[in-house]
This record gives C-alpha cells, sequence and structure tokens, in this order.
C-alpha cells in the first residue's frame, strides 16, 4: 500500500518579505563601498504553518471567489435571481485544497418535474465520488473546477446527500470553464425561452 505523502506548509509571502533579494556584491560595493559577505540562510527560518492556518486561509479565498461568483450569477439579469448560500469545505490531508458552496436551487428537467440542486467551486480538478467519497481521481495539477449536483434530503436532519436518480450520478454539470459554468447555472435559473436562447449564445 502506498504511503500518502505528508505535506508541510510555510508562510512564503512573510519569508519572502523578511528575506529580500540581495543586490549583486558589486553593486553594492559601488553604493557603498563595502563588500558584504554572504550569509546563508537555513530552513529553519521559514514559519512552518499549521494545517489548521492553511485551513483558514484556504477558506478565505474559497469564500472571497465564492462570494465574486454569486454576484456575477445574481448580476445577469433581475428575473434570475440565487439564494446566496456561500460557505466552504478544505479537504484534510491536503488543507490547501476545498470547495465553495455558492447557490442552492429547484429547476425542472426533461423527465424530473423538480429537481433541487447545489453550485459548487473547487481549488482543484477531481471527478465526482460516490456515497463514500464526495471527490474521486484528484488532480494534482493545479486549476479550478465548477459543477452543479442534484440533491436530496437524508434521514439525518440538516444533511443532504447526492440525489444520484439524476442522470445516474447526480451531476448535473461540471466544467473547468468559468463561463460555461455561469451559463449553466443561468440555463437552469430561468424558464423563459426568449432568455435562454440569449444565454445559449453568450
Amino acid at each position: 500500500m502506498q504511503q500518502q505523502t505528508k505535506f508541510r506548509y510555510y508562510d512564503a509571502v512573510a519569508f519572502k518579505r523578511a528575506n529580500p533579494p540581495k543586490a549583486a556584491a558589486h553593486t553594492e560595493f559601488l553604493r557603498t563601498g563595502r563588500i558584504e559577505r554572504a550569509v546563508s540562510w537555513s530552513p529553519s527560518e521559514k514559519r512552518y504553518l499549521s494545517y489548521q492556518e492553511v485551513a483558514e486561509r484556504t477558506g478565505r479565498r474559497l469564500e472571497q471567489a465564492g462570494n465574486v461568483t454569486h454576484e456575477r450569477i445574481n448580476g445577469f439579469h433581475r428575473s434570475i435571481q440565487f439564494p446566496k448560500l456561500v460557505f466552504h469545505r478544505t479537504l484534510a490531508e491536503t488543507p490547501h485544497l476545498g470547495y465553495c458552496h455558492i447557490t442552492v436551487a429547484n429547476s425542472r428537467f426533461a423527465e424530473f418535474e423538480n429537481v433541487q440542486w447545489a453550485f459548487y467551486m473547487a481549488n482543484f480538478l477531481a471527478e465526482i465520488g460516490d456515497e463514500e467519497q464526495f471527490f474521486a481521481g484528484i488532480s494534482r495539477k493545479p486549476g479550478r473546477m465548477y459543477f452543479a449536483i442534484a440533491i436530496a434530503p437524508t434521514e439525518e436532519e440538516g444533511r443532504l446527500k447526492i440525489d444520484r436518480t439524476v442522470r445516474g450520478n447526480g451531476v448535473i454539470f461540471r466544467t473547468d470553464d468559468p463561463r460555461l459554468a455561469m451559463k449553466n447555472v443561468l440555463l437552469l435559473g430561468t424558464r423563459n425561452e426568449a432568455l435562454r436562447k440569449v444565454i445559449r449564445a453568450l
């Protein structure tokens, strides 16, 4: 069984501020007449972050992006308005990765009269997993993903699950293209056929 890599995080911004790039030796000599002896740094000078600190930073960024995304969607047309339900989750073993819930709504599909769905964004690429695992095949490459899933209540009050009776896996759409994601959400949010034509043409 392959052992999972344990990540270590450090505050790169603070480290760069504390260690600005030094001028070239000859430039420094011409400016001051002194020759500075190079001082090597030790990795111990880096301030390493706890997983909790990384998760908090990731969460702030995710929610900022979620708020901007929600504003853009609701700013498209006054007849298409979604409730703002922005909250995030980070992945336990890799807290620099996480996803943000943006909104929830109901729509009608060809074979379903009323489907409740939730729209999310994530700062990584993956497949939507099964009952045991929300995500599968998380990519190591940096990326961003937008997706909507059909949801249904569970026996546990206040908890939801993916409604896999919709399209076999519950996934309404999944894309790494923010424009396509916005189009899909807007199409889900309107039954006005004239407006749907405008959205499709975007």
